[in-house]
């Protein structure tokens, strides 16, 4: 392993050293500028830099850091002198996004998404934008004009999606943090199957200008990061309300303060209650995944005040997301679907095209069962403080396929057969944060679903913090880390041939 960096801090971490004056960020940019030219042709994470741009911003922040404010006066920024890694279905005012769409190749946007305006205003630094599936439907990272994103322990397989990318930057130390969004698991999955954290806030806290319903628990925008803290820390950043935004809200308990939110509650482990449940009640998860669960179940059940099966059944979920999506899609893309090309993402058109052929009555019957379903999961928490669930149904497939195409032995019917673990928790609405917790039999990252109820989203990460600790003292359950090393060896491959030469013909 490479001896210790900056681009290693957690972003915690580093921007303490920097108020301390222990660090500069130009130091620190110059590490992760370093990391991406060393091991981005291995994953092809980080796919449009915006590197000169980050150079004059970090030189910018050391000079304010040496004076100790902003040049206007105005006190350094929770984010000052980090860089951030922007998933590319955000916009950003002077940097190409394409949103994974070749049609988009040169879109530079005049005005920044307002996730990203508040990231820039806390004194982050955009590094470059992330990879994603063609418009970010779709839970492998893969599109027509940059092609796959690998994952970082094994680059042959997928590192899920949507927010595929950001998660390979993280995992890989591109970037302390990066912002990714989440409609079905487009944050959870890539967080699991890269070994990372996302938090899947609750409905309205990070507000989305560019939803085309309002009232929906789908389209989420929200943080990453390579720790809760770090995760926390963002997350307390792009929070807020925004009047102009459906669905914007200030929750009740939910600080928007950095400093407090940041810090979260010091949690004993040992006194958490904590559910837990294989399946959710019946949903499709393939036998490995169970029995990686189970054991670390064994090994979580000392570390925590009480550890019990809940009774739940979310089986449900499935069609009412089915349905629920059908509504969702149909408002976002009626009035592009004439101009789709031959090649278009096939996620999209499968979807639009059964959203058109579904009954109003079907979809109104789904409404009223996701409300049955919400009540019954928010009763759980009268008995437990979270509730643990298995992140995603496989182990990480080929990223040449779409989506696994068997789950033991059993064929997979379509693009979100396989993701219910994910999807049923969008479908209620609760928060979620993703733990690693170690590596399964294949040598890849396994994850956990942390679910907390709703509007609690302070005292959820507060939780997920407390198990992220214990998880570290057990060398089988904390976080793990590319092998940065080999990765640099698999760099100078794809430079002929691997993900690159596959990435190419993709293009072509």
């Amino acid at each position: 392993m490479t001896e210790s960096r900056p681009c290693d801090l957690d972003a915690t971490t580093a921007r303490r050293l920097i108020a301390a004056k222990e660090l500069s960020p130009v130091e620190l940019l110059e590490s992760c500028i370093e990391q991406v030219e060393r091991l981005d042709p291995a994953v092809n994470a980080l796919v449009i830099r915006a590197f000169d741009r980050a150079r004059a911003e970090a030189s910018d922040a050391a000079t304010a850091s040496t004076r100790g404010t902003n040049a206007d006066g105005s006190p350094l920024g929770p984010l000052h002198g980090l860089p951030v890694a922007i998933k590319d279905l955000q916009p950003t005012e002077g940097i190409v996004t394409t949103y994974g769409s070749a049609e988009m190749a040169d879109n530079v946007p005049t005005a920044d998404a307002g996730i990203v305006a508040k990231v820039r205003a806390a004194g982050g630094i955009v590094i470059g934008k992330t990879n994603i599936p063609e418009y970010s439907i779709g839970a492998n990272t893969l599109n027509r004009l940059f092609g796959a994103t690998g994952n970082p322990f094994d680059v042959t397989r997928t590192c899920g999606g949507s927010s595929g990318g950001s998660a390979v930057a993280l995992a890989t130390n591109m970037a302390p943090l990066a912002t990714g969004s989440d409609h079905g698991g487009s944050l959870r999955i890539p967080a699991c199957y890269c070994g990372v954290v996302g938090h899947r806030s609750s409905p309205g806290v990070v507000p989305h200008e560019d939803r085309t319903i309002t009232q929906t628990f789908y389209s989420v925008q929200g943080p990453m990061g390579r720790t809760v803290g770090d995760t926390a820390l963002l997350l307390s950043v792009v929070a807020g309300r925004q009047r102009h935004v459906g669905r914007s809200i200030d929750p009740m308990a939910f600080p928007l303060d950095a400093a407090a939110l940041a810090q979260l509650d010091d949690v004993d482990p040992a006194d958490l209650r904590v559910g837990y449940t294989e399946d959710l009640g019946g949903v499709l998860v393939s036998q490995d995944v169970r029995q990686e669960f189970r054991d670390r179940l064994d090994r979580l059940r000392p570390l925590v005040g009480s550890l019990e099966q809940v009774s739940i059944d979310l089986t449900a979920a499935a069609e009412v997301d089915w349905m629920l999506r059908s509504d969702v899609f149909v408002a976002q893309y009626h009035r592009d679907a004439e101009q789709w090309d031959e090649g278009f993402n096939p996620n999209i058109r499968a979807t639009y095209e059964s959203a058109l052929r579904t009954p109003m009555a079907d979809i109104a019957m789904a409404r009223r069962r996701q409300v049955d379903l919400f009540q019954a999961f928010q009763a759980l928490y009268h008995d437990v403080d979270v509730v643990l669930c298995p992140g995603v149904s496989v182990s990480p497939f080929e990223w040449r396929d779409l989506f696994p195409r068997m789950i033991d032995g059993a064929p997979v019917v379509n693009y979100m057969a396989w993701l219910t673990l994910t999807a049923a928790i969008t479908v209620i609405g609760h928060p979620v944060t993703t733990l690693a917790c170690g590596l399964d039999r294949h040598g890849l990252p396994f994850g956990l679903q942390v679910i907390g109820p709703i509007y609690e989203d302070q005292r959820l990460l507060s939780a997920a913090q407390a198990l992220e600790q214990a998880f570290a003292s057990d060398p089988v359950l904390r976080r793990p880390v590319p092998d940065f090393d080999r990765l640099a060896m698999t760099t100078s491959d794809c430079r002929s041939g691997g993900i690159a030469a596959a990435n190419a013909a993709i293009a072509r």
